[in-house]
């Protein structure tokens, strides 16, 4: 199961935050039963498609009970709260799938 989340930041939002929610994402993997694999990235297309969201994290679960079992997990809850108090978030979609 692929489980696909893609950020678009506030302008305001500095490299040092990106960075800081890039790094508490990847700790999930570390924190969290049934993360096989994490990347992340960041908006390289010269399509200039992506609609102002740049920055991509995905996890790869052992299965979709996996990734049910993630969504209300408390450290990825903390994890929502951390985003929020940064406050540096314009919008975000999530996509789901299995390969």
């Amino acid at each position: 199961m692929r489980h696909i989340v893609i950020f678009k930041y506030k302008p305001t939002a500095t490299h040092d935050q990106i960075e800081k929610v890039t790094a508490a994402l990847a700790e999930l993997k570390n924190t969290i039963p049934g993360i096989v694999a994490f990347e992340h990235g960041i908006n390289d297309s010269p399509e200039q498609k992506n609609l102002g969201y740049t920055h991509v994290y995905m996890f790869t679960f052992e299965d979709a009970a996996a990734r049910d079992e993630y969504l209300p997990h408390p450290k990825h809850k903390e994890f929502g709260q951390m985003l929020e108090k940064l406050d540096i978030l314009e919008d975000a979609f999530v996509i789901d799938y299995i390969p």
